[in-house]
């Protein structure tokens, strides 16, 4: 069994790793003004989606009970607020550096747990509840969170510019 639960562990945690490298390759790709743009009528700028995955990615620092999270105040922007084109945001120089910061620390932090910790609890769920249902631990945060992640990478591949 302990086999299989390493097995799954590295499934799990390499599929993150894919979307956070394809994620983190496509905004070192996009240009400024290509991230200032919906990337769809009436949907998100992709400035906003850098700065929403950059949050949520700080959220599960504390989640996952490694460290206090590192940048609070891009919540109200990012997580609170929809998309708003007059919102004051920080510089997309700044957001960038953000986000390769965060990924680099939860990177660090997954190398360190033992395969046993996965299955624990996450801090947003009570030790009852957890009793009464045990997949609200550590690595269905992290299944969550990278389908969350490739949703948007998804939706940021509009960005791009298009040949011919």
């Amino acid at each position: 069994m302990a086999s299989t639960d390493n097995l799954f562990i590295k499934m799990v945690l390499d599929n993150w790793s894919t979307y956070v490298k394809r994620t983190s390759d496509l905004f070192n790709e996009l240009s400024d003004e290509q991230l200032h743009a919906q990337v769809a009528p009436g949907r998100n700028r992709g400035v906003y989606l850098l700065g929403h995955l950059t949050s949520v990615h700080d959220r599960m620092l504390p989640l996952l009970g490694f460290e206090k999270q590192r940048f609070p105040e891009l919540e109200e922007t990012f997580l609170t607020n929809p998309d708003d084109a007059s919102a004051k945001m920080p510089p997309l120089n700044e957001l960038r550096d953000r986000w390769k910061e965060v990924n680099e620390i939860l990177s660090r932090h997954f190398q360190k747990v033992k395969p046993d910790e996965w299955f624990q609890k996450h801090n947003a769920v009570t030790e009852t509840d957890f009793q009464k249902e045990p997949h609200r631990n550590k690595l269905n945060v992290l299944i969550n969170r990278a389908g969350h992640l490739a949703s948007h990478y998804g939706q940021l591949l509009f960005l791009k510019r298009k040949e011919g």
